[in-house]
């Protein structure tokens, strides 16, 4: 399996999210958080099963939240290049 890293704009992403909601409700953003690692580890086991969404990228949901996991497989890594809220600003994250 190949291992799996987050461009610094997915990280502040994921960090961003997690933070609120974490703010609105306790213990929902450890939730958040069992989603993303699930969401990564289901990446990490089949990279080439998710849905293509642009030239190069693909994207994986994560379950319970309205979240997916925007992903390129290189040689050695897969690099997760956003961490998107599935209802704003469709196609933000394609210069990256």
């Amino acid at each position: 399996m190949k291992p799996i890293g987050l461009v610094p704009e997915a990280r502040l992403e994921f960090i961003e999210s997690l933070a609120y909601y974490d703010s609105q409700q306790a213990g929902l953003g450890h939730r958040f958080l069992e989603a993303v690692v699930d969401a990564l580890d289901r990446i990490r086991r089949r990279p080439e099963v998710y849905r293509k969404i642009a030239p190069g990228c693909r994207q994986c949901r994560v379950l319970r939240f309205p979240y997916g996991l925007v992903y390129r497989i290189h040689d050695e890594r897969i690099e997760i290049i956003a961490v998107m809220h599935l209802h704003r600003r469709p196609g933000y994250w394609k210069d990256r």
